[in-house]
């Protein structure tokens, strides 16, 4: 169960390869996935993503790993 504190980790790519922890947010994105991952980047960052950058939403227990894909 969780304490109410950020439960998902917002990535962005900062080069080939390589993802930089911008945020967290606490709650699961929400459907449609596409919007819901929009919505999560920008409470994260506090403003809408830049335009061309990627990101990704991972469960906090799991970004580590996503680090090393």
């Amino acid at each position: 169960m969780s304490d109410g504190g950020p439960t998902y980790v917002v990535l962005r790519e900062v080069g080939d390869g390589t993802w930089q922890v911008v945020g967290e947010v606490a709650r699961r994105p929400g459907m449609p996935a596409r919007r819901g991952r929009a919505k999560a980047v920008e409470d994260a960052l506090g403003h809408p993503p830049a335009e061309g950058s990627r990101y990704a939403v991972v469960p906090r227990s799991e970004w580590r790993v996503a680090l090393d894909w």
